[in-house]
């Protein structure tokens, strides 16, 4: 049975070099990877996108911003903690400089990027982008003039594909990164089209990026060793990815209750109790009492469920350490761990609670109108440009009003798919403000200069 290799896997070369300078004494390759991401504009453009709750008046509650910055933290203790095991594990890895800071390095890395390709609105952003391609006018033209392997990137937009490829956008080249980094963000290793897929395999459940990117990551592929599944663009994670989606995961389902009690809506006793069954034998009901404050109170309970959670990931990352490498394990560690009883019961209180508050399903319907205007005004404008003879003064002043960076790849050449993903890319990159202030002045709600 073929099995991945952790010394390819390690790789630190950079997509599109065959070699590598030598590594800083202060720094390693991976290292760098962290710093690149988040000096990057797009990472810096997660502080106004909202997490889940849009930036409520009353307390302050997680960005995608703080979101990821905790995910790369909880991703860095995971990194190094299955590391001291696999360096122990094969002692190659040892011979060659690897150290378990490197597994943490990656880790960090890629989960502080892993929301990075995340539109305005959340998760109902993606799905206004592609509701507009599948609905509108303009939309059904396109399809017309597209592949059925374009089409599915579009009309089913997805994040972690817009992630993977705006670190290969012209103007985004900074933040090149390593083959290992790249790999481990890379959450879902396919294409959007398949003709086979696999409904057992969690790695298959969305698609991890667009026709466009398609060769960068069959070489990514194939300089790591990476297992492909069939003859189509789909192939197994790589092993530290599971450590990403870990982190990722131990985040959101503790920290987003935290953020519904401190808003007031998940009561502070359900909270409390919700993460004491996660806790266990270990919770401590005397101990908390000491602590002054509901808030103080979760937010200790918080940060002893998410050690607790780190823990139980690493330790069933290393049970299954073997099926990893041979791409037969492929499922999320969270649904593993003995606390995934009470993890359920917890997604099911955020999720009535939390998840379908009316401020969340308010800003869902805003952003669903703000992010379908935008496309219906920039692509259309954008495709009036190809014809130049046909744009109108209108047309002619949206298109002038994209950064000219987005300009000068719209070119008689560009195909209408390649028009598409440019116009995406503009408006995907958009804080939530931006693109309702945007809006409101392309639709003549507002004029510039006023509030």
């Amino acid at each position: 049975m073929e099995k991945m290799n952790w010394l390819k896997l390690l790789n630190p070369n950079r997509l599109g070099q065959k070699s590598i300078s030598n590594q800083s004494s202060a720094r390693s390759f991976f290292e760098q990877d962290y710093d690149r991401i988040i000096f990057s504009h797009p990472f810096r453009r997660l502080q106004d996108k909202t997490q889940v709750v849009p930036l409520p008046e009353e307390d302050f509650v997680h960005t995608r911003l703080t979101h990821s910055l905790e995910v790369s933290s909880v991703g860095r203790s995971l990194g190094k903690k299955v590391g001291e095991s696999i360096i122990d594990k094969y002692s190659e890895l040892n011979d060659a400089g690897f150290s378990s800071f490197d597994f943490g390095a990656i880790v960090a890395a890629a989960s502080l990027a892993h929301d990075i390709g995340n539109p305005p609105f959340g998760h109902s952003g993606e799905d206004a982008i592609s509701g507009f391609f599948k609905n509108s006018e303009l939309g059904q033209w396109i399809q017309s003039e597209v592949s059925v392997e374009e089409w599915e990137d579009l009309t089913h937009f997805e994040g972690n594909a817009q992630g993977f490829r705006l670190f290969h956008r012209p103007d985004n080249q900074g933040i090149k990164l390593t083959y290992s980094t790249l790999a481990a963000f890379s959450k879902y290793p396919r294409t959007a089209h398949l003709f086979e897929k696999d409904p057992k395999r969690k790695s298959q459940k969305k698609y991890g990026f667009f026709q466009t990117e398609k060769d960068y990551f069959e070489e990514l592929a194939n300089e790591l060793g990476l297992i492909r599944l069939s003859n189509e663009m789909s192939w197994v994670r790589h092993p530290l990815t599971f450590l990403v989606e870990a982190a990722d995961d131990i985040c959101y389902h503790v920290i987003d209750l935290e953020d519904g009690c401190r808003l007031g809506w998940v009561p502070f006793e359900q909270a409390r109790d919700l993460l004491a069954n996660v806790l266990g034998d270990s919770y401590m009901p005397e101990k908390l009492e000491k602590t002054k404050g509901k808030n103080a109170k979760i937010a200790y309970l918080r940060a002893l469920c998410i050690n607790k959670l780190i823990n139980e990931c690493a330790e069933v990352f290393m049970a299954n350490e073997d099926k990893i490498l041979t791409g037969e394990f492929d499922a999320s560690l969270m649904s593993q761990v003995p606390s995934k009883k009470v993890l359920r019961d917890i997604i099911e209180v955020s999720i009535q609670k939390i998840y379908r508050s009316h401020v969340v399903l308010e800003t869902e319907v805003v952003g669903h109108r703000v992010l379908e205007g935008l496309l219906e005004e920039f692509l259309g404008a954008a495709i009036a440009q190809k014809g130049a003879e046909d744009s109108s003064t209108k047309d002619l002043t949206v298109f002038r009003l994209l950064p000219e960076t987005y300009q000068e790849l719209i070119t008689d050449t560009a195909s209408l798919y390649e028009i598409s993903l440019i116009c995406i890319d503009y408006i995907s990159g958009m804080t939530d403000r931006y693109a309702i202030n945007l809006y409101r002045k392309l639709k003549g709600i507002s004029l510039p200069g006023m509030k």
